[in-house]
């Protein structure tokens, strides 16, 4: 099938049901189209998956020479990480606490079929 490319971000500081919603858009497409998409949606997921594909894309090209506009999403996935807990003073003494939820985000990228058909000379 070809190389598999992948690139995480770990700890990011967003909910993961908020990170899923901009990641269930893009699994499927290819970069260019991905890129296009995150350029128009309005939700702030949209900046660290946005970094992700670049970078899942930076690999492939620098680390297999493989050609960006080739690739296309195969495995996006969303993980929930660690909630940093925050405490806020409450009457009385008392204090509510606070969760701050972060996510891990995976990428993985593939080559598209057509090109490495045509690609093999066969």
């Amino acid at each position: 099938m070809g190389k598999e490319v992948r690139a995480v971000a770990r700890y990011v500081d967003i909910s993961a049901c908020k990170a899923r919603r901009v990641i269930n858009q893009i699994r499927g497409r290819s970069y260019e189209e991905a890129l296009i998409v995150l350029e128009f949606m309005p939700f702030r997921a949209c900046y660290p998956v946005l970094q992700l594909i670049s970078s899942a894309a930076a690999n492939a090209s620098h680390n297999y020479g493989l050609g960006k506009t080739d690739l296309f999403i195969s495995e996006a996935k969303v993980d929930e990480g660690s909630a940093a807990r925050r405490f806020r003073p409450r009457a009385r003494g008392r204090a509510f606490q606070i969760r701050k939820p972060t996510c891990h985000i995976t990428i993985a990228m593939r080559v598209k079929l057509a090109v490495l058909t045509k690609g093999s000379g066969t």
